[in-house]
């Protein structure tokens, strides 16, 4: 059986068709407060609103997320829209289980740049990287049921819809549900040759 390739750590800046992918900066601190503090991004993430104080922390992390060095570790990257390379978002790729082969992604944007098709580009190069670069097997990602924007990026990707956690967390004092899809490398490959 194959292995992972580690490290991985792709050579910066990702150029899209429409969004360019890199680490995150200091400077990116105004930007990091501004997406992190608004009730409409938070509202299916494991943490609250942020101040200015708590997005300095989460940039913080953000600043060491450029690499895939083992298990557990991610790439947290920066979404930016050219030719301003205005901060716009997230996306994450992480190695959840080395011996397996798998892999999790994700992705926040502002809300000014939901709807565009930016976190579905980005998502989409964070799995040709988790498969063709990293070396997976299958990668998942999780939502909120009621996020039905991520869920109609999920399905845009090509993963499938595996299952759904009835209260799987308490979070933000209610119960929550959670919604499971995936892809296989060999799906992803065929749907690649389809276009």
């Amino acid at each position: 059986m194959e292995s992972v390739r580690l490290p991985l750590e792709p050579a910066y800046p990702i150029r899209l068709d429409r969004v360019l992918l890199r680490p995150f900066l200091e400077s990116d601190l105004d930007a990091v407060a501004d997406i992190e503090s608004r009730p409409e991004v938070v509202r299916y993430l494991m943490w609250d609103v942020m101040d200015r104080e708590a997005a300095q922390g989460l940039l913080e992390r953000r600043l060491r997320q450029h690499r895939i060095e083992a298990e557990d570790t991610a790439l947290v990257l920066a979404v930016t829209v050219p030719p301003s390379e205005r901060l716009v978002g997230e996306v994450m790729l992480r190695l959840t289980s080395e011996r397996h082969r798998q892999g999790e992604i994700g992705w926040s944007l502002h809300p000014d740049a939901q709807g565009r098709g930016y976190a579905t580009e980005a998502a989409r190069e964070l799995l040709r990287i988790g498969f063709e670069d990293l070396g997976l097997h299958r990668i998942a990602a999780d939502a909120d049921p009621r996020n039905t924007g991520s869920i109609r990026i999920m399905e845009r990707l090509g993963m499938r819809h595996e299952a759904l956690y009835r209260e799987a967390f308490y979070l933000k004092g209610e119960w929550v549900d959670e919604i499971h899809y995936a892809i296989l490398e060999d799906e992803w490959r065929d749907q690649r040759t389809v276009r």
